[in-house]
């Protein structure tokens, strides 16, 4: 290989490092960033206010294993109002821990 070509991947894995989104896409197909789920069955947990839910600032219990895909664990919070249960999916960012 010439120099050239070197000093070329260089900066293209410089380039892939130094930028946060740039790092996850190659990141998460390597395998890297593997990780446990936040919450499992029946924590509590409140839908965080930026979430575009109408369910957002409700509190609602974890009610099946978490479901992960390429990028994030994926939940499905059930609700309890008036009797009446509703289940909906939600994304991991968009839960916190109900205090």
């Amino acid at each position: 290989m010439e120099a050239n070509e070197i000093m070329m991947e260089v900066n293209v894995a410089n380039d892939t490092l130094s930028n946060p989104i740039k790092r996850k896409q190659y990141d998460i197909p390597m395998g890297y960033h593997v990780s446990i789920s936040k919450f499992q069955i029946g924590n509590e947990v409140i839908v965080n206010f930026h979430s575009a839910s109408p369910y957002r600032g409700r509190i609602g219990v974890v009610d099946v294993e978490p479901v992960k895909d390429i990028f994030r664990y994926w939940y499905m919070v059930r609700f309890d109002s008036k009797g009446f249960s509703t289940v909906n999916r939600f994304a991991e960012e968009e839960l916190s821990e109900s205090k």
